[in-house]
């Protein structure tokens, strides 16, 4: 029975630290964000509150806690107050099996690609939530939208997973980071680099994959869910204090996993970028949050410089597009390991 306790003990104590150090990296890359869009638009960006603005994100924190809840008097209050906490919960819960460094996750389970693809696809029920318990029109037409571009986009993702898996012959995020030490870059006799990580062989499923993410986590130029027509919030716009901070919350992190989902599926993980001396000597860790902070700078790039599709386009795109080519890419994959005798044994 103790040594149960202390079990149990010892996982939430790993949880609550990945918890805030989750909670501490979004809100610095919420910073970076906003950093990235005012030095495109030539100008500042927040620099007031803290040293160069640092403390700005827990600032906007206090703000929005300390403001008051307003609730619409026809909105179904239980799942009105119940959305955001769906949204943001299952967003944290993802980060549960995400190989932060070797053995540095708190479920090393052998389905842990299922598990992030799962928790992402339940994600959309707290937009539709929010938007049908507001009891508005508008809300509730954006969470449609939204709900149908999430579900379209999953489809491509789910593809260029499915590549990677071929590839790699597992399921495991670790055993998958472990496969990238042994590619293209080996074959020719090279040392274990960053030309034996999964972005060179299956580079247009790489672009693919970050472009749906982009679309699954309402990023620009494919954030829908505020339409031209409201210029509001969309399924959001009935929110206000904490429950617009944790749909905000919510978002954030999704996009965060997004980003460590790349790093780990295409990036190689927390691998250095060669596996030698003085590279090694960099911990894990560090290289693991280097590759994040690197597709995340793309994302933030992609927002400032991109124009917004128009809705018919955001379907057509993924549906007649994404959804072909990743498709015809597992097919091509498939052939090609088998053909080479390159399948993992």
């Amino acid at each position: 029975m103790s040594e149960l306790l202390l079990t149990l003990g010892l996982i939430l104590l790993e949880s609550l630290g990945l918890l805030v150090g989750v909670l501490i990296v979004v809100a610095y890359l919420i910073l970076v964000d906003r950093k990235v869009w005012a030095a495109v638009q030539m100008r500042r960006g927040p620099n007031v509150v803290g040293p160069w603005g640092l403390l700005q994100s827990f600032a906007d924190l206090l703000k929005f806690v300390f403001k008051e809840q307003i609730i619409p008097d026809g909105a179904n209050k239980g799942v009105f107050l119940i959305a955001p906490l769906v949204t943001s919960v299952l967003a944290l819960s993802a980060w549960a099996v995400v190989p932060i460094a070797e053995g540095w996750n708190i479920a090393n389970i052998n389905v842990g690609v299922l598990f992030l693809f799962a928790l992402s696809s339940l994600g959309v029920y707290g937009v539709i939530m929010g938007g049908w318990a507001s009891n508005s029109k508008y809300p509730f037409l954006s969470a449609l939208r939204s709900a149908a571009q999430m579900v379209s986009y999953e489809v491509s993702i789910g593809f260029v997973i499915v590549t990677v898996l071929l590839c790699a012959g597992s399921l495991n995020l670790t055993d998958i980071v472990h496969a990238q030490n042994h590619g293209l870059g080996t074959k020719i006799g090279l040392p274990s680099s960053f030309l034996d990580w999964y972005w060179l062989p299956l580079f247009p499923m790489f672009v693919i994959f970050f472009i749906s993410a982009l679309a699954e986590t309402n990023r620009p130029p494919f954030d829908l869910v505020e339409a031209e027509s409201e210029l509001v919030a969309g399924f959001m716009v009935e929110y206000s204090a904490t429950g617009y901070l944790l749909f905000m919350l919510g978002e954030y992190v999704a996009i965060t996993t997004m980003c460590a989902m790349t790093a780990t599926l295409f990036l190689g993980g927390w691998s250095p970028i060669i596996n030698v001396a003085p590279f090694t000597w960099i911990p894990g860790v560090l290289w693991f949050l280097a590759k994040v902070l690197l597709v995340f700078f793309g994302f933030a790039m992609v927002k400032a410089i991109v124009p917004r599709y128009r809705y018919d386009q955001l379907m057509r795109l993924g549906w007649k597009v994404f959804l072909p080519i990743s498709l015809a890419w597992v097919a091509i994959t498939a052939g090609v390991l088998v053909t080479m005798g390159w399948l993992p044994s």
